[in-house]
């Protein structure tokens, strides 16, 4: 066993990476065997109405059924999600579209339900980019979400995101519609050779931090910008201590950039060659939250909408998510 040998924490990322890769295994196990426990113990419960013929345990058969389904369901959907990135760790963006203030807003809300999904979760989230917004919100914002199989559910959330509703910042108190477009991508290993990204192609840019953060933020050049001048694409990070630290996360997620775009250049191929018509990046509306005049959260690739916009506004994406998954898979 690699944890066991005494020169395991020589290389602490490796180690860190081996020790999550572990308890992924072992949560997927602790899953089957609480699954395996719950039927056991509802056919108990089945066989015990069956011989003294006791109504007063129907109600709870019931409901221990109903958990067991949606049990199984879940564990059913983590299975299924076998794609090569799937188990990553995944970067998500937020960008306002036009609109300003209003937008802004709408990226910073946006930012919060998916903080309060990665903590129901137990993933943790770590901010790598952040642009305050002029007045309120946030004119961009990059988030890490590091968990087991976290891009492979994110990715459900990839598109457009609307919002309806009575602007707070409209003195004349009109409705407004706001779009923030939502951006996906598993971060990948440094040692990943798949991406190979040329010194001679990249603009490398410093400045002062200008987010909430410590001793070094407003204060010192440490965040990296960096530029890959064939495709354009561009990526920041910040919330490092040292600019070493934010020039390596700023590659990450450069060469997570460049994956992203190898992957839907593969998906365009598919569809060609199927003759199948597929909406693949920023354009693509996937959800409309509808707070005036009604409330309303639907999602345009599924149809699951509900009626307790509140509930997915405090990180209630689950059905959404699965929804999706399932129609893809």
């Amino acid at each position: 066993m690699k944890m066991s040998e005494p020169d395991f924490w020589d290389d602490n990322e490796r180690a860190q990476k081996l020790i999550a890769e572990s308890n992924a295994l072992k949560s997927v196990v602790d899953q089957y065997e609480k699954l395996a426990q719950q039927q056991e113990d509802l056919a108990a419960m089945i066989e015990l109405v069956e011989e003294e013929n006791d109504e007063s345990l129907e109600a709870e058969i019931r409901e221990a059924a109903d958990e067991l389904m949606a049990g199984l369901k879940a564990f059913e959907l983590q299975l299924m999600l076998n794609g090569p990135y799937d188990k990553n760790n995944a970067i998500l963006e937020l960008h306002p579209g036009a609109g300003g203030t209003e937008s802004q807003d709408w990226a910073e809300m946006l930012l919060r339900m998916y903080r309060r999904w990665a903590e129901q979760h137990e993933y943790k989230v770590e901010v790598l980019d952040y642009l305050p917004g002029d007045e309120a919100g946030v004119k961009s914002v990059t988030l890490l979400i590091r968990g087991h199989n976290a891009y492979g559910y994110l990715k459900a959330e990839k598109g457009v995101h609307r919002l309806v509703r009575i602007s707070p910042f409209d003195a004349s108190g009109r409705r407004h519609t706001s779009f923030v477009s939502c951006d996906v991508m598993p971060e990948i290993d440094d040692d990943n050779s798949e991406i190979e990204v040329r010194p001679e192609d990249l603009r490398i840019d410093t400045y002062r931090s200008s987010g909430a953060g410590g001793q070094h933020v407003n204060k010192t050049e440490s965040a990296v910008r960096i530029t890959h001048i064939p495709t354009g694409i561009v990526t920041a990070c910040q919330t490092e201590r040292s600019q070493i630290q934010n020039r390596e996360r700023a590659m990450r997620m450069l060469k997570s950039k460049l994956l992203e775009r190898r992957l839907e250049e593969q998906q365009k191929e598919i569809a060609e060659i199927k003759g199948e018509q597929l909406e693949i990046g920023w354009g693509s509306q996937i959800r409309s939250y509808v707070f005036h005049p009604y409330s309303m959260v639907k999602d345009h690739r599924t149809n699951v909408e509900t009626g307790n916009v509140q509930a997915v506004m405090d990180g209630e994406l689950d059905p959404f998510i699965d929804a999706y998954l399932r129609k893809e898979i």
